[in-house]
């Protein structure tokens, strides 16, 4: 039974990315993360995927999200 809070994945099927700029919450949801505040982690260590502030608030292109992806990927080949 899992605990509280964490999901088990049980789909592995790609979801497409939505056709807008994606907020840290949808980068958080796309690979199943606990809390958006691994995403802000990743941008502070320049390890995740790139992303942009439009004002105050930070954006990912989903191109360049897929693009992040695929390198992680392609490093693991």
């Amino acid at each position: 039974m899992p605990r509280k809070g964490l999901s088990t994945v049980t789909d592995t099927t790609p979801r497409p990315l939505p056709q807008r700029y994606l907020t840290p919450e949808d980068v958080a949801s796309l690979f199943g993360l606990p809390s958006v505040e691994t995403v802000y982690q990743w941008r502070r260590k320049h390890t995740g995927p790139p992303g942009f502030r439009v004002g105050r608030h930070l954006r990912f292109d989903p191109n360049a999200v897929a693009q992040w992806v695929s390198d992680q990927t392609g490093e693991a080949a």
